[in-house]
Formats: structure tokens, sequence, C-alpha cells
């Protein structure tokens, strides 16, 4: 079991992974070690012709053996190709699935670590390599070093061991070449992988900020920067060539060196007269059948030594601690308590620090205040996107600590100031709220968003095609499909994140008034610069530099002299500019 969990560390696989892994290896050990008979057959036959022993009653033994050899040698290749190609790609479906599922349960903390194509390099191009790996280098490496460790051993025991060790030595000199410089190969293949991930972040840099490029005139000077990365990732992978095969090849050739040491050594035994021509021939085609596949098998050991760096990085994933909770909702109400909340992005700067407030239910809760000040993070914290550092946040008197987010998420109703739709259908985009919906379900839910004025000018309707990430939408339209989510999902808890940010005055005073009518009796924490928006709110939280400045009605804190107040005169002042 242990050298199980080991395997699966080693190479990142899944358990039956890892014994498909060794069942691979053995395969190609008993492959390696039948094909190996035909040169038992074929020294057993040179001695009956040597010995004038080959008689008719021989022949059909030779013929049957033959015949059996062959049919062994099919059998292994056809367990062989089982074990390791069929088993791989079984391997790969589960590797990736296992990512996706991983990297769904993880905390939003560990993708503040992760950039987009750090991760897609890791689903596809890490991905790939360790299923080339399954299916070509580690099952031969290892059953080219067994197969071969069981040839010498049985040499040694029934021939002349001095042949022996003429034939053999080169080997492991040559491993030990390799195994020895690993770490310099390990330093130039992560350098390596360093920046081709860089120069991959610079191309998806380039294609997501397209539009600002252009209107900065700054395309040519941005494109130049990706031109030095490109000549850096051609230079940096000429290097990791260099450096793998200075030293596969040194050991390559000191395994050439085998064929002369077993032909001297032969030589001057046979002149000695101390083993027979027919041992000598036999060690002969010995070598000449171990060194051609070691050769591969040399090439292998660098590249499996370079897969630590893919291993690593897929392993950052498998193994990164996950949120986790009862699967049993306990909550008696829809209540949100924040009680001496503190937090920092990864354990660095604080961005919240001793915050306690409550969100009752049937209320809406401003969170309002400067640019920093916390308010999205207070948000993310309350359904569970992040898990606080200390502190606790209840739902209905129900720590979310202990819930599993999923489970948790289905309390909760949340439109973001950045919306992101999927390359699909209006139609599709909105019912991702509640994917079981009907069609007249999600037609209500669009038409309580304020949709219909847009979905009907467009070619197809609800059934329209709106782009990667709605790409043929406006701004407002995007924000009023995730609006419209919210409204199917028609959860107890609401998140509202500048809902209403990239609407016209129109479209938010009709949204408004649909959210009222969204949000009778459920617990409502909205985010909102515009102060206008939380003019309807019961409770009103000012947070600055992550802490709770003041609180209370927004007409009373309005009559104090404090932030809020200051906040509304400011925004009072902006309003009445005009250009002069």
């Amino acid at each position: 079991m242990k050298m199980l969990h080991n395997l699966q560390k080693k190479y990142a696989l899944s358990e039956s992974g890892a014994k498909d892994m060794v069942k691979a290896c053995v395969s190609v050990t008993l492959t390696n070690i039948v094909l190996m008979f035909p040169a038992g057959i074929l020294y057993t036959l040179i001695q009956d012709l040597m010995n004038n022993t080959l008689t008719k009653a021989r022949i059909p033994f030779y013929a049957v053996s033959s015949i059996v050899i062959l049919i062994l040698i099919a059998i292994t290749n056809f367990i062989q190709y089982n074990a390791t190609f069929l088993a791989t790609y079984k391997e790969s479906g589960i590797r990736r699935r296992t990512l996706a599922e991983r990297l769904r349960k993880l905390p939003l903390s560990f993708f503040g670590k992760k950039d987009l194509s750090d991760l897609t390099t890791a689903m596809m191009s890490d991905c790939a390599m360790m299923e080339t790996a399954s299916s070509h280098w580690i099952p031969e490496l290892n059953g080219a070093l067994i197969s071969t460790a069981l040839v010498g051993v049985s040499l040694f025991c029934f021939f002349d061991w001095r042949m022996v060790l003429a034939s053999f030595w080169v080997i492991p000199v040559s491993i030990f070449i390799v195994i020895s410089t690993s770490s310099i190969q390990k330093k130039a293949v992560k350098k390596n992988y360093d920046i081709k991930l860089e120069l991959s972040d610079g191309i998806q840099e380039n294609l997501e900020t397209m539009r600002d490029l252009k209107s900065n005139s700054a395309e040519k000077r941005y494109l130049e920067g990706l031109k030095k990365k490109i000549k850096t990732v051609e230079k940096q992978a000429l290097s990791t060539e260099v450096v793998m095969a200075i030293y596969v090849s040194t050991a390559q050739m000191v395994l050439k060196l085998g064929i002369a040491t077993t032909s001297l050594a032969g030589g001057y035994l046979l002149a000695k007269a101390e083993i027979n021509v027919l041992t000598f021939f036999m060690f002969l085609m010995i070598v000449s059948r171990l060194y051609d596949p070691m050769q591969i098998t040399l090439q292998n050991f660098a590249a499996i030594t370079a897969l630590s760096v893919q291993t690593d990085r897929l392993n950052d994933i498998l193994f990164a601690p996950m949120q986790t909770g009862s699967e049993t909702l306990t909550n008696k109400g829809y209540d949100i308590e924040f009680s001496h909340v503190d937090f920092a992005y990864n354990d660095k700067v604080k961005i919240l620090n001793d915050v306690s407030f409550t969100a009752k239910q049937g209320e809406v809760t401003a969170l309002v205040g400067p640019s920093g000040g916390g308010k999205t993070t207070l948000s993310r914290l309350a359904s569970r996107f992040w898990d606080i550092n200390s502190g606790t946040i209840k739902v209905g008197g129900m720590d979310i600590s202990h819930v599993d987010p999923e489970k948790l998420m289905s309390m909760y109703s949340i439109v973001f100031q950045d919306v992101m739709l999927f390359n699909n259908t209006v139609k599709e985009n909105i019912r991702i709220g509640k994917k079981d919906a009907t069609d007249e379900e999600v037609m209500k839910a669009a038409s309580l968003a304020n949709c219909e004025s847009f979905v009907s000018k467009l070619p197809q309707g609800y059934d329209t095609m709106i782009g990667e990430n709605g790409s043929e939408l406006s701004g407002g339209e995007r924000q009023r499909i995730s609006i419209a989510r919210a409204f199917l999902k028609d959860a107890p808890i609401i998140l509202l994140d500048e809902a209403t940010a990239s609407l016209d005055a129109e479209n938010e005073t009709q949204i408004q008034t649909a959210l009222s009518k969204l949000i009778k009796d459920k617990t409502v924490l909205i985010i909102a610069h515009r102060l206008r928006t939380i003019s309807g709110a019961n409770h009103v939280v000012v947070l600055s530099k992550g802490c709770i400045a003041e609180e209370g009605k927004p007409k009373e804190l309005a009559q104090k002299d404090g932030m809020f107040a200051h906040m509304s005169k400011l925004q009072k002042q902006g309003e009445e500019w005009k250009i002069q």
C-alpha cells in the first residue's frame, strides 16, 4: 500500500492508476523476458549443430518452441498494450475529472495564487505530458531495469561471471551518470517551464487587453515585449535540450563501451580456452539485444527526472486543502451574523479587522464606504468563497464554516459587479440560476430583470448565441442577465455587488422596482457606491480600512457628521458638476 501511495504522489495518479502502473511495469518486464527466449532457442540450436546432435527427433521441438514463443510474444505484447496505453487513457480521463472536481471544491484563496493560463496549462499540457510518461517512459524504464537485472542474475548463475561483469558493468554506471545530474536537469527544466508559462501569460493578456492596447496605441510596444519573451523561450529551450543531451549522450557513450569490454573479455577468455565460442557468441548477441533498448531507457530516465516539474504542479491542485462541511443545513431563519471577523488574503495584509454586525432577514443591509474598505470581501466571506482567519459567520445560527460550500450556496442568489456569461444562448445563460427551470420560468425571470427590451431585438430572441462572455451584448444587458439568474434561483439570501452599476437611470429604476418584489422576507446584503441606490435600505454599514466606521439607518447616518454624511455630500456635489 505504501508503494501505491508513493506512486500516486510521484506521478499524480489515482489509486487505480497506481495499480495499473504496477501492472504496466510487470507486463513490460514479461515482454522483455519473453523477447529473450529466441536467443535461448538459437543458443540451443547452435549448440546442437556444433555438437552434431541435431536429429530429426529434435526438429519438431524447435518448430513447436518457435511457435510457442511467437504466441507468448503476441500475448505479452497484447497484455502490455492494454496495461500501458489503454490503462493510461483511462487514467488520463480520471486525472482530468479529478482535477476538475478538486478545483470545484477549492476555496477562492487558491485561485488567488494561480492565474488562468497556469491552471489551463496544468489541465491540458501537464496532463498530456503525464499521459505520455505513463504510456511510454515509466513502464518501459522500470520494465527494462527489472528484466535486465533478472537476465544478469540468470547469466551470473549459469555462465562465466567474468563475462557477465564485462557485459553489464556499463549499465549501472550509465544510470548513475543520469541520476547524479538529475538536480541540474530539474533546474533547467523548471526554468524552461517558468519562462514558457510567462510567455503564455503574456499572450493571454495580449488577447484579453487588445481593446485597451489599441485605444492607447500601445500594440507595437506590447508586441515588442512579447517577441522578447518568445526569444527567451527559444534560448532557454535550446539550453535545456543541450543540458539534457550532454548527460544522456555521455551515459549512452559509456553504454557503448560494454560492447568493447564484452568483446575484449570474451576474446581473452576464448584464447585461454576458459569459455567456448558458443558462450562468446551468446554474450555478443545478448548485449546487442540489451544495449539498444537501454539507450532509449536512459532517455526515458532523463525525461522522467524532468517530469517532477509537471507532477509538482498537478499535486499542488490534487493535494490542496478543500473546503468541506456538513451536507445538512441546520439554520433557523436567514439572519447573517458577523462576529469579530478577521481576514487577510494569503495571510499577508489584513483586509478585515474585528468586524461585527447582523444582516437581518426581511431587511436590506447595505455595505458602503471607500474602495478597498472590504465591502466585496465581506460579501464573499458571507457565501464562504473564502474562509475567515478568525471570528464566526453564522446564517440563522448555523456556523457556515461547518457547512459544505455547495450546499451553502443553495441558500444564496448572487449578482456580481463583474458579470461572467457563457458562449451559449440567452435562455441557457439565465437557466444557470436553476438548471431544471422551464422555458416559462426562464422568461418570467428575464421579464422581471427587464431583459425583454433587448432580447426582442436579437436575431433569434432568447435562443440567440451571445458569444464568449457575452461579447455580443452591452455591459448593462449582460448585468440584467445576471440579475435574471438571481430571480430564477429565488434563494432566501441575496447578495448584490453593484448590481445596477451598468444600467442607465431608467433601467435602474425598473430593476430596483423588480428587486423590491424579489427581496420580500429575504436577507439582502447590497454593496453600492452610489448612495441613492441604497436609499431604501433598512440598515447601512460603513466600512473603512477593514473596520466598521459607523452603522445605522440611512437617514440617521445622513444627519450625523460622519463618513456616510461626508460621502453623501461629495456625491451630491458630483451630481451637480458640469463642464464649464
